[in-house]
């Protein structure tokens, strides 16, 4: 079993000044729940190298068994300083692809055109693709093999309106995940702020912020065990 894990390579926060990245949470509970299971994992990343942290994610507030596992686990930290360029990465080496989100994607992986084609081909060959929180960002230019958003009539999640209010970037972020979903055709739903909730449709994952990272990776793990078992 081989699982893609695609992380920004984007740490301006708009024209703040301010930093941003990916959200360390939202690797290290997928990476986790993906090594227990026996998961080959591969890291890739726009630019290749070690992604940009949001800094947020790294306060000690923001930490949980994970991230405090990645902490300590100096193996990891290597694998995470050394990610693949996604250019270089073949899309059909791996069985699914998960997404963490960090506000970081909102940027360049919304707009990477290997990035969308990885995306449109692992969906199109039959493999799960799963992304959370702002992830889900990044299907906004994906087409289906009918030209139309990939997310078009799909069941799907995503941080929402009120958290990113919450957050404070509802002005500097380049497009709202909630509104970009909706606008795109998807049967878009969500339950309360920072509440775990994962849906799936077919073969795409959808978690809507960060408590809903590890469900979403445990989800692509149960559809690569129904592929498996189906073959």
């Amino acid at each position: 079993m081989k699982i893609l894990m695609v992380l920004t390579s984007h740490d301006q926060l708009g024209n703040t000044g301010k930093k941003t990245g990916f959200w360390l949470e939202e690797f290290a509970a997928p990476y986790y729940t993906f090594k227990d299971a026996g998961a080959t994992i591969t890291l890739a990343s726009p630019r290749g190298g070690q992604p940009p942290l949001d800094p947020k994610s790294d306060t000690p507030d923001a930490q949980t068994k994970d991230t405090r596992r990645f902490k300590a686990d100096p193996a990891a930290q290597t694998a995470l300083a050394h990610t693949l360029k996604l250019s270089e990465v073949a899309a059909g080496d791996f069985d699914g692809v998960f997404y963490p989100g960090g506000h970081g994607p909102l940027w360049d992986l919304a707009e990477d055109p290997v990035s969308i084609d990885l995306i449109e081909f692992m969906l199109a060959a039959g493999k799960p693709v799963a992304l959370v929180c702002h992830a889900p960002g990044v299907l906004r230019d994906v087409k289906g093999l009918d030209g139309s958003p990939i997310v078009r009539g799909k069941a799907v999640t995503g941080f929402t309106n009120t958290e990113e209010q919450a957050a404070g970037l509802t002005e500097i972020v380049p497009f709202l995940v909630e509104d970009m979903l909706v606008q795109n055709g998807g049967h878009y739903s969500k339950v309360a702020d920072w509440q775990p909730y994962v849906l799936k449709d077919g073969l795409l994952i959808t978690g809507q912020n960060p408590a809903s990272s590890e469900p979403a990776a445990k989800e692509l793990l149960e559809q690569l065990s129904l592929l498996t078992k189906s073959i």
